[in-house]
């Protein structure tokens, strides 16, 4: 399966959060390390109830890293990883840019 280049249009913290899976009408969005996938192709994963749904709706960098599903972990800010973990966080990077595309990249609230 091949992605659709990359966009680069911004998306507030507050709209990714609505993007979690809980609003049938919209789309599922993982952001990594700033860059927000669309993972709408996965709902059996990624949507309201299912194994990984604590990634949707935000920048789960920390906890993809950590190989952690606790939701405390699902935070932007990895900078307290190991380099192993920093491997680990790369490798989930390049898995989701091979399967899903990026639609944008999250920029703070106002």
């Amino acid at each position: 399966m091949s992605t659709a280049p990359p966009k680069d249009t911004p998306i507030t913290v507050s709209e990714l959060k609505k993007h979690d899976g809980s609003d049938e009408s919209l789309p599922i969005y993982v952001a990594i390390k700033g860059d927000i996938f669309d993972v709408s192709a996965n709902k059996a994963s990624y949507g309201k109830g299912a194994g990984y749904n604590c990634f949707a709706g935000k920048d789960a960098s920390r906890a993809l890293g950590m190989s952690s599903l606790k939701p405390e972990d699902c935070v932007a800010d990895y900078s307290t990883l190991t380099e192993k973990e920093l491997e680990t966080l790369d490798q989930w990077h390049a898995f989701f840019s091979k399967r899903y595309n990026i639609i944008g990249k999250v920029v703070p609230d106002n």
